[in-house]
């Protein structure tokens, strides 16, 4: 299709019939089996072939569903992940599994060395890691998975265990990663905001000099076609700047900032600071779960939220945009990472309603040329419906965007959504992405956070007075009827 039969092109049901109530079972069930197919005994990968190791805020949404079946389990895969954090607080976007050859991944955990070049940091001696992060969802999910099965979560003493880890990996952000100075948390590599290749980087990026193409092996290629995934210059700039950050012994803050071993990239993202800030209203919900007081915690959302909107808002935009921190200015690119404050209770409520009308306007188009929300704007220059994150549509974004229609009181949008992520999910066979416009699934097939937050949606009160507000999270519980192919005692383990 090209790019004008793109932009004026209508969804389409592809031929596939959705019938919500017969479908739901049935999607339940093939959502369940891919998560089961995808564990590894401890945890979840997100892929068999592309991803196998532990992807940290791939397990913060692989646990957001896990819990539906098997709330144990939802808690081992949030476990298993932070006992990898690193001693000053970070949580590390890989957790890899020595099981798996070092050539079926690329950067690889010789390629990392955290246990010798993190030393200083506090990378852990026995668990092999990467040296970045990955955004912060973790403790809105502990907060989530909670809520499933609260009788078996105090029981294990879940929130008590992982609540001193949350706090320290807050903190981490909210100091070391401050590079701004201003109070937001900067991401020093593409890859730790998670939408690795989006357009919004292509500016920092520019002043990279890559890494030498025969240096490296790009194992991802070996599983995806080259016109879905990022070229090989840009691939080379992610090395040469995830190889700076480890030469310089992985240090953030004084000496460090702006990229940490004095690196060139360093970014004020949106979503990823929406994401802090709502695992913030999650931590306040916690400390008061055990018994002490989360006013402090709201303050520091609130003040965040203010400081978020005061940084990032492009009112002529209508939506966040991210800051560039070696310029100090604004980036002019609209992706779906400025939708994502959407989620935010304490957002205004006239910015809430200018994201809404973006997000249904011409540049994501949603309901109207498009299916699901697209990863970039549908009329930027660098606008590709295949390639990775420049602007193909992903479930995880799709989930977050859903329940910041839902906080806002904006239910039919929501419903619409949720519908069309259910459908596509099932029909694409779990896919890790889609064309925005055909649904036409790309990327890995049965990928776990695809197939998660597909469980999480199948059972999302819909009805407009069961609205959920975001710092209360689903009050859903568990049944019997719904542990499809897991059970309680399951083969996880009580990680005490």
């Amino acid at each position: 299709m090209d790019r004008t039969a793109q932009l004026t092109a209508r969804p389409t049901t592809s031929g596939i019939a959705y019938d919500p109530p017969a479908a739901t079972a049935s999607l339940r069930a093939g959502a369940a089996r891919v998560l089961e197919a995808n564990w590894t005994g401890g945890s979840t990968v997100p892929s068999r072939s592309l991803y196998p190791h532990q992807w940290s805020w791939d397990s913060a949404f692989i646990a957001i569903g896990l819990r539906h079946v098997s709330p144990l389990r939802a808690q081992t895969e949030l476990e298993t992940l932070f006992t990898a954090q690193w001693a000053d607080g970070r949580v590390p976007h890989i957790v890899f599994n020595p099981s798996v050859p070092l050539d079926a991944y690329f950067p690889s955990p010789d390629f990392w060395r955290s246990s010798t070049a993190g030393r200083t940091a506090g990378a852990p001696r026995t668990v092999q890691t990467s040296g970045i992060v990955q955004p912060p969802v973790h403790a809105l999910a502990a907060w989530l998975v909670h809520r499933a099965d609260p009788a078996l979560s105090r029981s294990r003493g879940f929130l008590a265990r992982m609540y001193p880890r949350l706090a320290a990996w807050h903190r981490y952000l909210l100091h070391r990663r401050d590079l701004g100075g201003a109070g937001l948390a900067g991401v020093v590599h593409p890859w730790e905001q998670g939408m690795d290749n989006s357009p919004c980087w292509d500016a920092p990026l520019a002043r990279i000099a890559p890494a030498a193409a025969r240096s490296f092996h790009r194992a991802d290629l070996d599983h995806g076609a080259p016109g879905d995934r990022p070229t090989d210059l840009d691939y080379g700039r992610y090395v040469r700047l995830a190889a700076d950050y480890r030469d310089g012994g992985y240090r953030d803050g004084p000496g460090g900032r702006h990229g940490g071993g004095g690196g060139e990239f360093a970014v004020e993202d949106p979503a990823f600071n929406a994401l802090l800030i709502a695992s913030e209203h999650a931590l306040a919900r916690i400390a008061e779960e055990l018994g002490a007081a989360g006013s402090a915690r709201r303050a520091r959302a609130e003040r965040l939220t203010r400081v978020l909107v005061a940084r990032l808002w492009d009112a002529e935009a209508g939506m966040f945009l991210c800051r560039d921190l070696r310029g100090d200015a604004l980036v002019p690119e609209r992706s779906v990472s400025g939708l994502v404050p959407l989620l935010l209770p304490g957002l205004p409520r006239d910015i809430a309603a200018a994201l809404v009308r973006t997000l249904h306007g011409p540049h994501f188009s949603l309901g109207d040329r498009t299916r699901l929300v697209p990863s970039y704007d549908l009329l930027g220059e660098a606008f590709d419906p295949h390639r990775y994150w420049r602007g193909p549509a992903w479930f995880n974004t799709g989930w977050l965007v859903e329940r910041g229609l839902r906080a806002h009181g904006e239910t039919a949008a929501a419903e619409a959504l949720r519908a069309a992520v259910l459908r596509l999910a099932g029909a694409t066979g779990f896919a890790e992405y889609v064309d925005p416009f055909t649904g036409e699934p790309c990327g890995a097939t049965g990928f776990s956070w695809t197939a998660a937050l597909a469980l999480d949606l199948c059972h999302r009160p819909s009805a407009p007075h069961e609205r959920q507000k975001l710092d209360k999270g689903p009050q859903n519980d568990v049944s019997a009827a719904d542990t499809g192919t897991f059970d309680r005692s399951d083969k996880g383990g009580d990680r005490g």
